[in-house]
């Protein structure tokens, strides 16, 4: 599959910031030698780090919401411009008050052959499951209380999806919800084949930097009112 096109971006909206934990040397009549941070100790600091940004990325969600109504619309525009491989299946999601809603989008890539699955978290800490709607049947609401498919639509593995995020940076890595059920997933696909992964966003959710390590699943591709950006 080929994406093309790219976007101008806006500049972050506030330098995200890395908690940097040092040991303290134990005083000693020898040299002292600095200290090197443990793996807990760094690990710790990128949590809290996210923690904080969690925070902030939400309140500038938010007001990114309020002042683009229209972004849904925005975004089914840019279905063509995706070029997704022909009869490509096509995770999408419910979007949540403030979420950037890829519903008419969806709706665009189904109307060109593509068929559209959901995720559900069928267990907790394990890795997303993906159903296809059953015409005439409502979503039930999930562990989280977000509307899921139900658990006897038919299942299926997507080769594109498209995901929600509280914010992203230039190198494609994605700041999500703390539950960690995108990376697990998107690391099982990774794992059994080839998937193109594109966060869906207000280009104004985009950061100086996010603390990210091996187990972070970075963004191919982001979609937003301003268009297709690939990242490098």
């Amino acid at each position: 599959m080929v994406l093309t096109g790219s976007c101008p971006c806006p500049e972050p909206w506030f330098r995200a910031y890395g908690a940097h934990l040092h040991l303290q040397a134990r005083e000693d009549p020898v040299p002292t030698v600095v200290a090197v941070p443990s793996t807990a100790s760094t690990h710790a600091g990128r949590m809290n780090s996210k923690i904080a940004m969690r925070k902030q990325a939400r309140v500038r969600r938010d007001e990114l919401a309020a002042a683009r109504p229209d972004l849904a619309l925005s975004l089914a525009r840019h279905a063509d411009a995706l070029r997704l491989a022909p009869h490509a299946i096509v995770a999408g999601y419910m979007a949540l008050p403030g979420e950037a809603d890829p519903s008419l989008l969806l709706a665009e890539l189904a109307a060109r052959g593509h068929e559209i699955c959901y995720p559900r978290v069928h267990e907790k800490a394990h890795p997303l499951h993906f159903h296809v709607r059953i015409d005439g049947e409502e979503m039930a609401l999930g562990a989280y209380n977000i509307p899921e498919p139900k658990p006897h639509w038919p299942r299926a593995t997507p080769d594109v999806l498209l995901v929600p995020l509280l914010a992203f940076d230039a190198k494609g890595n994605r700041l999500g919800y703390g539950g960690g059920y995108y990376d697990r997933t998107l690391a099982q696909l990774r794992r059994e084949k080839s998937v193109t992964v594109i966060g869906v966003a207000f280009a104004g959710q985009e950061v100086d930097a996010i603390p990210s390590d091996a187990s972070d699943q970075r963004l191919e591709f982001l979609v937003s009112e301003r268009g297709i950006r690939q990242f490098g």
